[in-house]
């Protein structure tokens, strides 16, 4: 039996919005239906960060897992690149 493949997505750290959590946002661009403008959206999402690595700006790789709370049910992977700092 084949195994199911978790999805995973590339995002950029919002917050901190606890201990072990961060909230991550995806922005995208969607075309209206009538009018034809691309608008953009946001999604935004709670992400287990177990080591408390990330910082707000960073762009992070996270996967879907099991819930880990009622607003947590992604983890974070890795950092891709983190954020500039003066």
């Amino acid at each position: 039996m084949a195994e199911k493949e978790t999805k995973t997505a590339e995002a950029v750290v919002i917050s901190k919005s606890g201990d072990k959590s961060i909230k991550v946002a995806i922005d995208y661009k969607v075309k209206h239906p009538k009018y034809g403008k691309y608008m953009r959206k946001r999604t935004t999402f709670g992400v287990h960060d177990e080591h408390n690595k990330a910082k707000v700006g960073d762009v992070v790789k996270v996967s879907e897992c099991r819930p880990y709370s009622k607003s947590k049910s992604w983890r974070l992977v890795e950092i891709l690149k983190e954020a500039v700092t003066e």
